[in-house]
């Protein structure tokens, strides 16, 4: 049976546009998103507001407090360094079980990471670094190392906010990646072990 799609609703298209804007850094860690303001902005009912940021609070990429407005938190390097400390366990545990095979929907994030205009938003790429990564978590077929996983990708997809300073070329970004893919596909273990390990040893872990 066919089922007819339903168009974006004003809450996830604002929820979209905000996440998009904190993902690409114009919205900084700390700068409140009170309601009252975004409605005029963007010309939607509170409701509506309140439960774009509602969803983005559950995603991890915002945070709210008692009598405070939402806000962006801020990813120290003390949480990155903890962050890969928790990663690179569940990554080399990815290295082991895909060594010397290929994921193809890593490859099409790559592909669509490559294939992003020059004019595209960071958040864009941080979108395809994330399915990138998650894809070969999930073609080792374990749903708990997915569960791990996942419960470290908000804090993930924060940390990238910072790299797009590091990455103004975004060529060298998918170059590193696809040699990434290729040691992975193309090697013994511990080959894959060693370049997943200086992969993620690469500035905080990109």
């Amino acid at each position: 049976m066919t089922l007819p799609l339903r168009p974006v609703s004003a809450v996830g298209a604002l929820a979209g546009e905000l996440r998009r804007r904190v993902l690409s850094g114009e919205i900084a860690p700390g700068t409140p998103l009170p309601e009252q303001e975004i409605a005029a902005a963007y010309g939607v009912a509170r409701p509506t507001v309140r439960e774009a940021l509602a969803a983005l609070v559950h995603e991890g990429l915002l945070r709210r407090e008692r009598n405070r407005s939402a806000y962006v938190p801020e990813v120290t390097l003390d949480d990155l360094d903890d962050l890969m400390y928790v990663r690179r366990p569940l990554e080399d545990l990815m290295a082991q079980a895909m060594a010397g095979r290929r994921v193809p929907e890593a490859d099409a994030a790559l592909a669509r990471m490559d294939g992003l205009p020059a004019e595209a938003p960071w958040a864009d790429t941080v979108a395809e670094h994330m399915a990138l990564h998650e894809a070969l978590i999930r073609a080792v077929g374990s749903p708990r190392l997915d569960r791990l996983y996942g419960a470290l990708a908000a804090e993930t997809r924060l940390g990238l906010v910072r790299l797009r300073e590091v990455y103004e070329d975004r060529e060298v970004l998918v170059r590193e990646h696809r040699e990434l893919l290729d040691a992975i596909a193309g090697s013994s273990v511990e080959t894959a072990r060693a370049a997943v390990a200086a992969h993620l040893g690469h500035t905080w872990g990109g």
